[in-house]
């Protein structure tokens, strides 16, 4: 009876989760002209004009171009900044150590609405106003990342630094050589959280980006919603289709190493 209510629960979970993305597919392989109000889960026929549609109306391959760099790129800064901060706050001693890092977790309680207009400022002060880069160097430094690593560090042996020291082994070799190695679980953490939350985001591309030739997918996509108005919901959800491939292969590739990174702890 147990294992009922267990099946149960777990199907019911699986529902609510795949549910939506199931619906969205398969209303994105309908006719757009039928994909509004035909009252079944199950298309009648299957169609691809939809997703030709969404071709025809906005640039796809260069809002993709787009993403995939500024996504590409933030996922490995993030990756080595906050390797390189998370084994500086684990393995020196400075002064300040514990306030500085406390002064970093703290910003992660400060919202992002608060903090856009000075980095807009910041980043038109520097000439890189709508340009791609106003979207990859603010977001490189992160404190959950940072935060993440030292953890990280701090669950690896002492002594290796301590052994290459005594060969004679500078700190910058010592963490290149012996620790950036056996953090690799931990940074691709890093990276795959980067890259799905940035590949989706929408509010600083809004502010940061005006020309549509510096367009990210999520913006691009917008475009897209005057076809509510005609009743063609495919073409939009062939565009959310569309936009959700890179990151699920991306799961798809990185979700041995995430597990590994996730259960790292657990093993020592």
């Amino acid at each position: 009876m147990k294992n009922v209510w267990r099946f149960v629960i777990l199907g019911l979970a699986t529902a609510l989760t795949l549910g939506p993305v199931i619906w969205t597919v398969l209303t994105s392989l309908q006719p757009p002209s039928q994909s509004l109000g035909s009252g079944s889960i199950i298309p009648t026929s299957l169609t691809t004009v939809a997703y030709r549609d969404v071709f025809a109306q906005v640039d796809m391959w260069l809002l993709i171009l787009n993403s995939v760099l500024v996504t590409a790129a933030i996922a490995l800064g993030q990756m080595l900044t906050a390797a390189l901060g998370g084994y500086v706050f684990a393995r020196m001693e400075f002064p300040g150590k514990g306030t500085m890092f406390a002064v970093i977790l703290a910003t992660m309680m400060v919202p992002m609405q608060v903090t856009i207009v000075p980095v807009f400022m910041l980043v038109r002060g520097m000439g890189l106003a709508d340009t791609l880069m106003a979207l990859i160097l603010p977001a490189i430094p992160t404190a959950f990342g940072t935060f993440l690593m030292r953890q990280y560090f701090l669950g690896l042996p002492v002594e290796l630094g301590e052994a290459a020291a005594v060969d004679g082994a500078s700190p910058w070799r010592t963490f290149f050589s012996i620790y950036a190695p056996l953090a690799v679980p931990g940074m691709a953490i890093v990276g795959i959280l980067a890259f799905n939350f940035h590949w989706n985001e929408f509010f600083r591309p809004l502010i940061m980006t005006i020309s549509e030739e510096n367009f990210t997918l999520p913006l691009g996509l917008v475009s897209l919603q005057g076809n509510m108005g005609t009743g063609s919901v495919a073409t939009v959800l062939a565009g959310v289709v569309i936009s959700m491939i890179p990151a699920f292969v991306v799961f798809i590739f990185g979700q041995r190493t995430l597990r590994e990174g996730l259960t790292a702890g657990s093993n020592r």
